[in-house]
């Protein structure tokens, strides 16, 4: 038998068009999102291909975060703007929603960063060619897409699978090419690890929204599945990616890959408490946890890299 739903917390007391408004709507707890694949795409081209420019790992960790951005303040104001914020949602505070930031205020940043995060990339186009601008375009297009047009990504059940392809795939690809100049094996398969851990985090995400997105027209992945079948999916993306890491080690030749093998206790711990915390608050703590969790198996896989790169 599932918790009985959790009141809606009281809002903070925030000064609207302050710092703090900006950060509540730029959710910067979850750029880690981002930044994870970059540094462990860099990480293996340099390892594995000998080939790494700081110049350009900079520019696509900026890149990634500015598109993190876009999606975050999207999400704040669209979410917004269809009406979606009731007295009955549990989760992060929106900064539009409580009147703490304009919509065309918002709307004016996320042009910016789009602006922005595209002139930062641009040395990345000319230096990857037509697959990093297809590769920009698209990821620009997703961002803005997650809670932006007439059908929201997020209003559907495919939330996941954008996150895993855009935060995994194709951070961690993106960047070993603009390094390395190729694709491989090695890329694909830590992309494919990252991408079911930034998915676990949507998923937590989503979890703790089932009754409120139900009630407000979202057929999110969690509420198409229900509890008992989201649960078993949350084990699946938070351990499927030890697999994969192994399987990247022999690969590779290298049991330094394997390093991220020792946050194994970690996952089952989260598994565990998903299953058994109750409606509300605790399930926001939960998700921030999912997020450390895909932070140290990602720096975990960087330093195993490092060390088979000196070795």
């Amino acid at each position: 038998m599932s918790a009985p739903a959790a009141a809606a917390p009281t809002p903070p007391s925030i000064e609207p068009g302050s710092w703090d408004a900006w950060r509540v709507a730029l959710r910067p707890k979850t750029l880690w999102i981002a930044t994870i694949p970059v540094i462990v795409g860099s990480s293996l081209a340099w390892s594995l291909q000998g080939a790494y420019d700081t110049g350009v790992a900079l520019i696509a960790l900026t890149a990634a975060v500015m598109m993190q951005v876009v999606t975050n303040l999207q999400n704040d104001v669209g979410y917004t703007e269809r009406g979606g914020e009731t007295g009955t949602r549990v989760g992060l505070p929106r900064a539009t929603a409580n009147g703490w930031l304009g919509t065309r205020d918002v709307k004016r940043a996320i042009v910016a960063a789009i602006v922005v995060a595209q002139l930062v990339a641009l040395p990345l186009m000319i230096r990857g060619g037509l697959p990093i601008v297809a590769t920009s375009v698209v990821s620009t297009v997703a961002a803005w897409a997650y809670m932006g047009g007439p059908r929201p990504i997020a209003y559907t059940p495919f939330g996941e699978l954008v996150v895993f392809v855009f935060f995994g795939l194709v951070a961690v690809g993106g960047t070993w090419y603009v390094q390395a100049g190729t694709l491989g094996p090695a890329p694909v398969i830590a992309g494919a690890a990252l991408g079911m851990h930034a998915a676990a985090v949507l998923l937590v995400n989503n979890f703790r929204d089932r009754a409120h997105d139900v009630a407000t027209g979202r057929r999110t992945l969690a509420v198409v599945l229900g509890r008992e079948s989201s649960l078993k999916l949350y084990a699946a993306l938070l351990l499927a990616p030890f697999a994969l890491v192994l399987l990247l080690a022999w690969n590779a030749g290298t049991v330094w890959l394997a390093l991220p093998l020792a946050a194994v206790p970690w996952a089952f711990r989260l598994i565990r408490a998903l299953g058994r915390e109750a409606p509300g608050l605790a399930l926001n703590a939960l998700l921030f946890r999912t997020v450390l969790l895909e932070v140290a198996f990602g720096m975990l896989l960087s330093i195993g890299a490092f060390a088979h790169g000196v070795a």
